[in-house]
């Protein structure tokens, strides 16, 4: 028989709340919760390799053993993977897959290389593509990282890989993630991208929103 404190309340609001894990979290006052993902219904792991930024777990997201296999509803990563070399960006995605739930979502976003090639290309690297809160971002930035942050002597903001549309959603693929949707942020010369350890949600491919995940 159901606690008479409990008796009406409604399923949903009883249910516990659901987990994303924020792979290079960044410092702590920056949160995806009641931005990218809804306040309501959601919570936030923090992992950064980085402990000056105060995460919930220390380690690279080429080795998330301290997250165990299969138990979060979402991943977050925003901007990482392009600071690996090539061979461990399937380190990182298969560690993504591993700590995803059956049905559970990923995403993330990248520097849309293709994009500012084209930039290149018109020989106007010396032009900025946007302004951020950092300061203007240039072709070069985008390409092997940010500039000033390298100047001051954080290399760990180099640049070591990049992607196209096409190359990004071959690598989920082979991963083992689906469907990809993939979206150019055009203003941002950014990809940003939805995809799912299968078995995907029925609805996985209606609406047109990248950064929440689909119920």
């Amino acid at each position: 028989m159901p606690h008479p404190e409990l008796s009406d309340t409604p399923p949903a609001a009883m249910a516990a709340p659901r987990t994303v894990l924020n792979v290079g979290c960044g410092p702590r006052a920056i949160s995806i919760i009641g931005t990218v993902f809804p306040a309501e219904g959601w919570r936030e792991l923090r992992l950064d390799i980085n402990p000056k930024t105060d995460p919930d777990i220390v380690a690279s997201m080429t080795d998330m053993t301290a997250v165990p296999d299969q138990s979060m509803d979402a991943v977050w990563s925003s901007h990482n993977l392009e600071h690996l070399d090539p061979h461990e960006v399937p380190l990182a995605l298969r560690e993504f897959l591993r700590v995803l739930r059956p049905g559970g979502c990923l995403v993330l976003a990248v520097p849309d290389l293709q994009a500012v090639a084209r930039r290149v290309v018109e020989d106007r690297i010396d032009e900025p593509l946007y302004q951020s809160e950092a300061g203007p971002i240039f072709p070069l930035d985008a390409i092997y990282g940010f500039g000033p942050a390298l100047a001051a002597g954080n290399r760990s903001m180099a640049h070591r890989s990049g992607f196209t549309p096409r190359t990004l959603e071959k690598a989920l693929l082979d991963t083992g993630f689906g469907p990809v949707i993939i979206w150019r942020l055009d203003e941002a010369y950014e990809l940003r991208v939805r995809t799912y350890r299968p078995p995907a949600p029925a609805d996985a491919l209606d609406g047109g929103t990248w950064d929440f995940p689909m119920a």
